[in-house]
């Protein structure tokens, strides 16, 4: 029986090129622990860009990559363009939103939660989910935390796209740029 072929929508560039999901601890102990009391403690997440469009954007904030001070955990934060919604996905790890502006719901395997800013959502493991921005006039901004890094040293890998997200924004949202909403410098 022939298999199944994997249902694709473009290229994500997180998806196309190598990640460092955790990186080798090599050292004698001692200088390994005074390169770690060295790291930042604070990451000014407006040097980081969005990337993405023109319906949802990201930008990563706190991974194995750009952080030495961290292994196990990662941070980014999304940004929904007015009515629109993000890509239905479904990964392995947990992750925990908090919504900063906006609101909206999510469906988790088929069921809906609202949520609005100040609010803390919760995605459990192994969960199909999608985010919706359910004001038509304001964009939604959300913050990410996830162990990601941590599952992916276990092998617990799956994650997959159900449905991409709307390759075209609203009309007069065409020229939405989250750099200008919501990063002040």
């Amino acid at each position: 029986m022939a298999k199944p072929k994997e249902k694709t929508q473009g290229k994500w560039e997180r998806w196309e090129k190598d990640r460092t999901f955790v990186r080798a601890v090599v050292g004698k102990y001692m200088e390994v622990f005074k390169d770690l009391q060295k790291q930042p403690r604070v990451y000014k997440s407006v040097n980081a860009r969005y990337k993405g469009g023109p319906t949802k954007w990201s930008k990563n904030i706190i991974n194995p990559q750009v952080a030495p001070i961290t292994q196990s955990i990662e941070t980014h934060i999304d940004i929904l363009a007015p009515g629109n919604h993000g890509q239905k996905h479904g990964h392995m790890n947990s992750a925990v939103f908090y919504i900063l502006d906006g609101k909206g719901y999510d469906v988790h395997d088929a069921v809906r939660y609202d949520w609005e800013a100040g609010d803390v959502c919760i995605v459990e493991n192994g969960c199909v989910h999608q985010h919706f921005n359910d004001d038509p006039d304001r964009p939604a901004h959300i913050l990410i935390f996830k162990a990601k890094p941590l599952f992916a040293f276990f092998n617990l890998l799956m994650q997959r796209v159900v449905d991409f997200p709307p390759q075209a924004a609203r009309p007069g949202w065409e020229n939405f740029d989250p750099e200008e909403a919501f990063d002040r410098k």
